[in-house]
């Protein structure tokens, strides 16, 4: 049987994908290559994946509703989906709201109705920290209410939530949204923090430190994204019946970041420290749409799949800046 990652030529569903395929797993991806940022970055990404036998990739927009099901015709033995493909950013939706609309809430409408004509195992899909808007409980846990979305981004996520529950309550399908906590590693997406920081201390540029500094993120590195979403495709959803007869939806929401939240100037310098080179630095405001701290509970996805990030913001800086400088060449 064969696993769909959409938006494979994209940061998480790259390496999801390279995951999935040093296990045997036989994957086609599809991206509809936007140039929401550097298109010659996704496509060397897509060059590491096209070596291995077992992956093959469509050009495809999920927005698309006619090549959606032509795409579903074409791959019938699709049993499994892992849907990363989104339009992405908090600040870009202040300035292109459509963009979110099309590729996060009618795209994934259209990977909600795939999964309603492949015979789909489970369905795993990203959400992400943002949906929390300004909630002041930390850490974040998914009990919490998430009602208040300060962003257009955040809006769609949790609009993909509910269109999620509401399919597998329908339909019976095993579903699981990860929410993701500020994801870094190499093949990074230029336009977060740990690029934007790293060419910017390579070129001599000034970096802009937002709330003055004042902000904590759970920094989660790649390898430890990978390891919980492919842990978690691996354990769907079991629909169940109560005593009195009703149906439990299988479908379910996670936390997946790290378990340690790091302040904003501490990142800066082990960046720094890594690099071997200081960063000019300019402080400004709080940003429309950003969050000041971000920590998430991982109580059940430890318990559930066994969820433990390990990797440590040294060392993954580390890695990120040694993949920068090869792929650069600085």
């Amino acid at each position: 049987m064969t696993i769909l990652v959409t938006g494979s030529a994209g940061f998480i569903g790259y390496h999801v994908s390279q995951g999935l395929l040093q296990r045997g797993e036989k994957v086609v991806g599809i991206d509809n290559l936007n140039p929401y940022y550097d298109v010659n970055l996704k496509n060397a990404r897509l060059e590491q994946l096209k070596k291995q036998k077992n992956f093959e990739f469509q050009q495809i927009d999920i927005a698309d509703k006619a090549g959606m099901a032509t795409f579903c015709q074409k791959y019938p033995d699709i049993d499994r989906i892992v849907h990363l493909a989104a339009q992405a950013g908090v600040r870009y939706s202040l300035s292109n709201p459509q963009a979110y609309a099309e590729s996060n809430v009618v795209g994934y409408l259209n990977v909600l109705e795939a999964c309603r004509v492949l015979p789909i195992r489970h369905c795993v899909y990203a959400s992400s920290s943002s949906v929390y808007g300004s909630n002041q409980k930390l850490p974040f846990s998914v009990s919490d209410p998430v009602e208040q979305p300060i962003s257009l981004y955040a809006a769609t996520k949790r609009s993909c939530e509910l269109m999620s529950y509401t399919y597998s309550h329908l339909f019976n399908i095993p579903i699981t949204g990860l929410r993701f906590f500020t994801v870094y590693g190499p093949w990074g997406r230029p336009d977060m923090s740990a690029f934007i920081f790293t060419n910017a201390i390579f070129k001599d540029e000034e970096i802009s430190i937002f709330n003055h500094g004042n902000m904590r993120r759970n920094f989660t590195y790649i390898d430890d994204i990978v390891q919980g979403t492919i842990a978690c495709l691996d354990r769907a959803p079991v629909p169940a019946t109560e005593p009195e007869g009703s149906l439990v939806v299988p479908h379910r929401l996670y936390n997946i970041g790290n378990s340690r939240a790091e302040n904003l100037m501490d990142f800066v310098q082990t960046l720094e420290r890594v690099i071997g080179k200081k960063a000019k630095i300019r402080f400004e405001s709080l940003q429309p749409g950003d969050v000041k701290e971000t920590i998430a509970d991982i109580v059940d996805s430890t318990r559930d799949f066994n969820f433990q990030p390990k990797t440590n913001i040294e060392e993954g800086l580390k890695q990120f800046v040694s993949w920068y400088r090869s792929y650069y060449a600085v």
